[in-house]
């Protein structure tokens, strides 16, 4: 759990510095367009009940990045984004899953199992570039497939939701 606590407090930070100051555990407010909205178990909000995001404040969280294939695009590819892990952290999420949802109303339910190091990400780029929505952004949940085997079933992939804008953390 120490990856949990670094991340969070370098979240934190990245936060404060990226969207100004907020009262303390408080997030602050997305100066651009929301990308996205985490609602439900939750104890760092900026919107009533909900935290809001938009893709500067995404990109102030640690980064990951890793390359892998999937079976919805061509060949190897490249993704960067926060780890579900650290967002998680960064909102006090609390529960033992959460339901995400595209902007279609596609949803997909995660366990809190998922939120390790090493697991999905809330991926903003793919090969080095933002994702439009006609190619499943601007937000995909997505798992290293190539680098881990057990990422390799049908119950992983249907969790990898791209066109994510919402997220509910559940009890």
């Amino acid at each position: 759990m120490q990856f949990l606590n670094a991340r969070s407090a370098a979240a934190w930070a990245a936060i404060a510095l990226a969207a100004g100051s907020a009262a303390a555990g408080e997030l602050a407010a997305p100066q651009g367009t929301p990308v996205l909205a985490i609602d439900g178990a939750i104890s760092e909000t900026n919107d009533g009940s909900r935290a809001v995001f938009d893709l500067a404040m995404l990109e102030a969280l640690p980064a990951a990045s890793f390359e892998t294939s999937t079976s919805w695009t061509e060949g190897v590819q490249s993704f960067t984004g926060v780890t579900l892990a650290a967002l998680m952290e960064a909102v006090g999420a609390t529960g033992t899953g959460l339901r995400a949802a595209a902007i279609n109303d596609y949803a997909v339910d995660i366990p809190a199992g998922d939120w390790v190091a090493g697991g999905p990400i809330v991926a903003y780029l793919r090969n080095g570039e933002t994702m439009s929505i006609r190619d499943k952004g601007p937000l995909w949940i997505i798992y290293p497939f190539d680098g881990n085997p057990e990422y390799q079933s049908e119950v992983i992939y249907s969790r990898s939701i791209w066109q994510l804008d919402r997220i509910t953390v559940t009890e």
